[in-house]
């Protein structure tokens, strides 16, 4: 049986990644951020969301993709996680889809495999490819 759900998009460099609408808390313009000393370089800092502390975690330098370049601040995709909410990094804001289940393909050998294992799957659409996210494979952090 084949079943719609819901994504929230958003571009890091070339490529457009999702998640699924449900663990997306909501969507903040950027944010001042503080810097936590000794944290993996993963973590760009601490964002204040209405008096909660929530750690930013820079979704480039996860992805292993370059820096930004072009001066512009990230947007930031909160989520919901079992320890509270985490703001994601990213680039641009897309649209919200409707991904029918008979639509997702598992990534294909030619996603770099590092990528590949934080992917759950793949969409095609309009001509591009959308990577769908593994939110808890994306959580996982080594020590700086």
């Amino acid at each position: 049986m084949n079943t719609a759900r819901q994504y929230s998009t958003f571009r890091l460099a070339e490529n457009w990644y999702a998640v699924d609408v449900l663990q997306v808390q909501e969507i903040i313009r950027p944010q001042e951020m503080t810097r936590v000393p000794l944290a993996s370089p993963v973590v760009s800092g601490l964002i204040n969301l209405r008096g909660q502390l929530v750690t930013a975690l820079d979704l480039r330098r996860r992805l292993d993709l370059a820096p930004r370049t072009d001066g512009r601040e990230p947007m930031n995709v909160v989520i919901r996680t079992a320890e509270g909410p985490v703001s994601l990094l990213v680039d641009e804001i897309g649209d919200v889809l409707e991904i029918d289940s008979k639509d997702l393909e598992v990534p294909p050998e030619t996603v770099e495999p590092g990528l590949r294992a934080l992917l759950t799957s793949v969409a095609r659409l309009d001509g591009r490819l959308l990577l769908l996210l593994d939110l808890e494979a994306v959580m996982e952090l080594s020590p700086a």
